[in-house]
C-alpha cells in the first residue's frame, strides 16, 4: 500500500467520523428545538401513571431506601452509574482484545 493511499484512508475516516458526530448532535438537539414546551419525562414516570390508571388501589411492594434531594442529583447519579458501567464494559473488551493480540504475537 502506498503512503498516499494510507493518508487518503485516514482523511476519509476523519470526515466520516465528523459526519457521524454531527448527526448524533443533531439527533440530540432536534427534539429540544422543534418540540418547544414539550415535557421529556422518563419511562418510570409513565409506568407509574399507567399503573395508577389501571389499578388505582395498587400499593408498591417496597419503598426506595434512598431518595435523592432533587431531580438533578438523581440525574447525576444515573449518569455516574452509566459511566461506571461503560468503563467496566470497555475495560473488559480492551483487556480481551489485548490478550488476543498478545496470543497472536506469540
Amino acid at each position: 500500500m502506498r503512503k498516499q493511499d494510507s493518508h487518503d484512508n485516514r482523511k476519509n475516516r476523519v470526515w466520516i467520523n465528523l459526519a457521524l458526530i454531527t448527526v448524533v448532535i443533531l439527533l440530540a438537539v432536534a427534539p429540544l428545538v422543534f418540540l418547544e414546551g414539550a415535557e421529556f419525562g422518563g419511562a418510570d414516570g409513565e409506568a407509574e401513571t399507567q399503573i395508577t390508571q389501571i389499578a388505582p388501589h395498587y400499593t408498591p411492594w417496597f419503598e426506595s431506601f434512598f431518595e435523592p434531594a432533587s431531580g438533578e442529583i438523581e440525574s447525576m447519579l444515573f449518569a455516574l452509574q452509566a459511566a461506571v458501567g461503560a468503563g467496566v464494559l470497555f475495560y473488559g473488551l480492551g483487556y480481551l482484545k489485548g490478550r488476543k493480540k498478545q496470543e497472536e504475537g506469540n
